[in-house]
């Protein structure tokens, strides 16, 4: 495998190239400048950019991370996250079309492609319709439609992952836990005013999955999934946020009260979002290993690590 991982320095793109490092030769990109040799600066709002680093590389799989990724801030900021996510996804693939159409392509998508889902749904599956509610799930559903386009249209062998909310050390605040964990980890530290926490919507559930147990299945997908198809990445268990606010509460020295942020509330918000990951588990065998408490306990360290 000669992989290609756009958005590399991001989250899930550093935990991708360490989980990658002994199984393949890998290469990313990145909107800024790096030290790194095998990290090269590239415009996707450009087709030419991209096309000459595919022919440069040759790489056999491209694993597309690269985008905008904050629910919260799509609401701000509509036309950055269709232009990065959805045409970002149509240079890469017009790329791919003209340079190699023999490519492993894994798009990344997200589960907020589902948006409202009917109460009496335990768990999602792939074959769900898509209602997104909020301009990143729309930018995510408008991926997945392309991925499906340039499979049947051109022949690409494009498969669709479809994560549900990851979560791991280093992911940047505007994200729940991290958000958690850093408040926690500053009051402990003695770096605020207040005991008091500031949190937003707690009655939502949600499926949560280690980034690192979310690398591995993309790896996975990029080895054996069918072209064409969109697979959920997931645990299939819901979480109430509340239930990750009392798990890190629990990390503290310090007795943590919180106090409900409007600003913190969205402007439409799912009550429970939870995927059912069978058809990947059947393709490749996978299954999460980290355990939540473990992750929020590195969550929590990285946090304390970084003050």
């Amino acid at each position: 495998m000669k992989a290609l991982i756009t958005g590399i320095t991001g989250f899930v793109g550093r935990h991708l190239e360490r989980f990658l490092k002994d199984k393949a030769e890998v290469y990313g990109t990145s909107r800024a400048n790096r030290s790194e040799n095998h990290i090269f600066r590239v415009d996707f709002q450009s087709e030419t950019e991209i096309a000459e680093l595919m022919n440069k590389l040759e790489p056999t799989h491209i694993f597309h991370l690269a985008g905008l990724s904050s629910v919260k801030d799509s609401w701000e900021r509509k036309t950055d996250f269709i232009e990065a996510n959805v045409m970002g996804t149509i240079h890469l693939l017009e790329a791919v079309r003209k340079t190699n159409r023999g490519i492993k392509v894994v798009t990344i998508g997200s589960s907020e492609e589902y948006g409202k889902i009917p109460p009496e749904l335990d768990k999602v599956s792939e074959e769900m319709r898509l209602d997104p509610s909020s301009p990143y799930g729309i930018s995510k559903s408008a991926v997945s439609m392309l991925a499906k386009l340039y499979h049947e249209s051109y022949g690409l062998d494009i498969t669709h992952a479809r994560p549900f909310n990851h979560i791991g050390p280093g992911q940047r605040q505007g994200f729940v836990t991290t958000d958690f964990a850093y408040q926690i980890a500053l009051i402990n530290k003695g770096k605020t005013k207040t005991a008091a926490m500031r949190v937003g919507n707690l009655k939502v559930a949600r499926d949560f999955t280690d980034v690192r147990d979310i690398a591995e299945a993309y790896y996975l997908l990029a080895c054996s999934g069918t072209a064409g198809e969109i697979y959920n990445v997931c645990t299939g268990k819901g979480v109430y946020i509340e239930e990750i606010l009392e798990i890190l509460s629990n990390f503290s020295d310090k007795k943590i009260e919180y106090e409900v942020d409007p600003a913190r509330l969205r402007v439409a918000d799912v009550p429970r979002l939870v995927g059912n990951p069978e058809k990947l588990m059947i393709l490749t065998g996978w299954k999460p290993k980290k355990k939540l408490e473990d992750t929020l306990r590195d969550i929590y360290h990285h946090c304390l690590k970084a003050l």
